[in-house]
């Protein structure tokens, strides 16, 4: 699989790269592009959303690691559709962290919207996990 690498792409310090791989891959949909199992490390992409996984070990640590992991951010990330996303999530009896909502953000003159929930992953990192709308009027009801 040929990718272009994004300019900003999230890495992820993970307790149990297996688990988040599994989480990923097999409940997001997430697609391994390469990965280095010596550094316990993988790159993964789902259609323009990219991100690496990579096993704590210390290296680049500021702080201790205590669960969850990523406080204070969460990453958005498109898809095409949402409700596979659920039905996986249910499946796996996994709770949701935001149930899903139908959300309006204006952007200057006008406003785009998203069907979105919020996950945690098996780190506690903070998913929202959105299908775009299209845009709208500000104002709009």
């Amino acid at each position: 699989m040929h990718i272009r690498i994004n300019a900003l792409v999230p890495e992820l310090e993970c307790l149990d790269l297996e688990a988040s791989l599994a989480f990923y891959t097999d409940i997001l949909g997430f697609k391994v592009v390469f990965a280095r199992p010596e550094n316990l490390f993988a790159y993964l992409a789902l259609d323009d959303a990219q991100i690496m996984l990579k096993q704590a070990n210390g290296y680049w640590q500021t702080g201790p690691l205590e669960p969850p992991l990523g406080r204070g951010i969460n990453f958005q990330i498109t898809v095409a559709q949402t409700a596979p996303i659920l039905d996986r999530l249910e499946a796996a009896s996994m709770s949701l962290f935001a149930d899903p909502e139908t959300s309006w953000y204006r952007t200057g003159d006008v406003e785009h919207g998203q069907n979105e929930f919020l996950v945690q992953d098996p780190d506690g990192y903070l998913l929202r996990i959105c299908q775009a709308l299209g845009k709208r009027s500000p104002n709009t009801k």
